[in-house]
């Protein structure tokens, strides 16, 4: 299943908690999607994101190791359909949105409760949570970035192959547009 799709359920998951435990459940859930993705990105994800990746798998396992296994319920984690991440620009979107609205929902859950553990478990959760969204943020600010230098790049060659054109144009200006007699075709002037 491709990492939109998941990152959608999950929102939808989030959506329809009822309890404090369903918000730390789908919390952990996140965590375990964050870790799946960077996995996957980290080995066939574009070159110029396999560190920041690698980073973001290594956040979502730590913060899944802190998860109580009864809280991810009988369904096990949700990450472990993952097949695919067709579009990582927008999958690392998605994923970003879907670790704000679990950390509000965390904040939400750890305020209204009194039950010291359950408070805990929240502001573990929140941290995960946040060390993520910077791995996801990182590396959407890289995929940026390497856009802008592929569009610049892209743009000074065809400005290179502007001016050529120009300085070999000659008398006219045609340049590098001018016609190129075809071989077969006679070049001498008829007498």
């Amino acid at each position: 299943m491709d990492a939109e799709r998941l990152v959608a359920i999950g929102r939808r998951a989030l959506a329809e908690c009822r309890t404090a435990l369903d918000v730390v459940a789908e919390a952990w859930q996140t965590q375990a999607l964050a870790q799946a993705i960077g996995s996957r990105l980290a080995v066939n994800g574009p070159q110029e994101l396999r560190g920041e990746a690698r980073g973001l798998s290594e956040a979502g396992g730590r913060a899944g190791m802190l998860a109580d296994p009864a809280v991810l319920r009988s369904g096990g984690p949700r990450a472990a359909r993952l097949t695919e991440v067709a579009d990582p620009r927008r999958s690392l979107d998605a994923l970003g949105t879907l670790l704000g609205e679990v950390g509000i929902a965390l904040v939400g859950v750890a305020c209204a409760t009194d039950e010291e553990g359950l408070y805990w478990q929240c502001i573990e959760a929140i941290d995960a949570a946040d060390e993520s969204s910077d791995r996801v943020r990182a590396m959407l600010h890289r995929l940026f970035l390497c856009e802008r230098d592929r569009e610049r790049r892209r743009d000074r060659d065809l400005d290179h192959y502007r001016e050529r054109g120009r300085e070999g144009g000659g008398a006219g200006g045609r340049g590098l547009a001018a016609r190129r007699p075809d071989a077969a075709e006679p070049t001498a002037s008829p007498p």
